[in-house]
């Protein structure tokens, strides 16, 4: 349930920006999420619909996935993550610990758990639509 602590913190820093851009109301907040999150995009979904007040009241929420890009520290290989190539008990374990990763996932080239998350790790907000104040 880290979806809802997600959330909030969302709101928040979505609506001091809308406040710093000196918007009357939000239109469009656009999410993206590291696939390493883990994150369940209909359950952030729900509930920033649920807690957004003030000028997100009105605010559509779109949520992107940042695809997991791994390199190998030894050989140097670059190399896409997938979920879906894990089973079932291996991936579970990463969603809630994504620290453990390295011991399950190996370089597909040298077969190394050395590895660095280039990308694909943590939420931003990438883009906040509204309308400007006008002074």
């Amino acid at each position: 349930m880290h979806e809802w602590a997600l959330a909030e913190s969302i709101l928040v820093s979505a609506q001091q920006i809308a406040e710093q851009e000196h918007l009357v109301s939000v239109s469009e907040v656009t999410i993206r999420v590291g696939e390493l999150q883990q994150v369940e995009p209909p359950i952030l979904r729900f509930a920033l619909k649920q807690m957004r007040q003030g000028l997100l009241l009105g605010a559509k929420f779109r949520i992107l996935k940042a695809k997991t890009t791994l390199k190998c520290r030894v050989c140097g290989a670059t190399w896409l993550y997938s979920a879906k190539k894990l089973d079932k008990a291996t991936a579970e374990a990463i969603h809630f610990v994504p620290e453990v990763a390295h011991s399950y996932i190996k370089c597909p080239k040298c077969g190394s758990p050395d590895f660095e998350i280039v990308n694909g790790r943590g939420v931003w907000l990438e883009d906040i639509k509204g309308v400007k104040r006008s002074d």
